[in-house]
């Protein structure tokens, strides 16, 4: 039976495989405030792997059974979180693709926690490039009131998590997704080489 996550990557017309170690982990997880572009730029690096994009607030909202703003209005902020924590702990454990993180994911010390041994990457992005891409007028509970002042608060306090559980930072101003994404793929590659172990001496060429 298809978990929860499925459903988005099906959508997507991007079908979900095993990591290149055949392991059931992402291959890149990305971090980032709203407008910053982690799902579109999750889509192309899916895409050039041949892998599978998930994004844990699609989990959230396909197991509560409604819209992330509902759940704020009906069961409030921590309940919220703590459906968040789990849908992030299971795609961490069950996903090989992409995974992209709701905004306010590392807000968790144990999301954090979970994220230490994954490849995350921080995906930056400033005010005015936000608004251009997403808006600040569509329905999302934490920037009711002043859209722009409350995306300023929030980014000033989030900034230095996101840059906790990074291992790369990418700044998106003014770039295309094409170029973002070109950047990630990068940055994997740099990363697949370091881990691949040092070529020993066979023992028969080693002189006694």
């Amino acid at each position: 039976m298809a978990d929860i996550g499925d459903a988005g990557d099906i959508a997507d017309g991007v079908n979900t495989t095993h990591g290149r170690d055949g392991g059931e982990r992402p291959l890149v997880v990305l971090v980032g405030p709203p407008g910053a572009g982690k799902t579109t730029v999750g889509l192309l690096l899916a895409a050039a792997h041949g892998v599978g994009f998930r994004d844990t607030d699609a989990d959230v909202e396909a197991r509560a059974g409604k819209p992330i703003p509902d759940i704020f209005v009906d069961e409030g902020e921590p309940h919220f979180r703590a459906l968040e924590h789990r849908a992030v702990a299971d795609a961490l454990a069950g996903h090989p693709g992409v995974l992209a993180l709701g905004g306010g994911a590392i807000l968790d010390p144990a999301t954090r926690d979970l994220l230490a041994d994954h490849h995350v990457v921080f995906l930056d992005v400033d005010l005015a490039d936000a608004v251009k891409r997403v808006g600040l007028d569509a329905p999302r509970p934490l920037l009711m009131g002043n859209p722009r002042a409350r995306w300023r608060e929030l980014m000033a306090a989030r900034r230095p998590l996101y840059t906790e559980v990074a291992a790369v930072m990418v700044n998106t101003a003014g770039r295309t997704p094409e170029d973002v994404a070109a950047e990630i793929g990068r940055t994997l590659e740099t990363a697949s080489h370091r881990a691949r172990p040092e070529p020993t001496t066979p023992e028969k060429d080693v002189k006694r």
